[in-house]
C-alpha cells in the first residue's frame, strides 16, 4: 500500500463515516505508534483478502474477461477462484 494513504484527512473522513480505518502507519521519520491488536489483526486479514484479488487478476484471468453477462462473468470468475484453491491446494502437499 501506498504510504499516502496513512494521511490525517483520510482517516477523518473513513470515521466521519463511521468507519474504522485499518491503514498501515507510515513514520515519516518519527516514531510509529503501532496498531491495536484487533486492528493489526484486521490488517493482516484484509492483506490477505487483498493478495488473493491480486493473484486472481494477475495470475487468473480475472483482469482481462472477454464475456458479456452477469452469469457468463461469475462463472468465468469462479473458474479463477476454483483454480487458484487448487493451486493453494497443491503448495500444502
Amino acid at each position: 500500500m501506498d504510504a499516502a494513504y496513512d494521511a490525517k484527512r483520510i482517516n477523518e473522513t473513513s470515521r466521519q463515516f463511521g468507519h474504522v480505518p485499518i491503514i498501515d502507519k507510515n513514520a515519516r521519520g518519527r516514531e510509529v505508534i503501532s496498531m491495536a491488536p484487533h486492528e493489526a489483526e484486521r490488517y493482516k486479514n484484509r492483506s490477505i483478502v487483498e493478495w488473493a484479488n491480486g493473484r486472481l487478476k494477475e495470475d487468473f484471468g480475472a483482469s482481462n474477461v472477454m464475456v458479456k453477462g452477469h452469469c457468463k462473468v461469475t462463472q468465468h470468475l469462479m473458474f479463477g477462484v476454483i483454480v487458484l484453491f487448487a493451486d493453494q491446494l497443491m503448495r500444502l502437499l
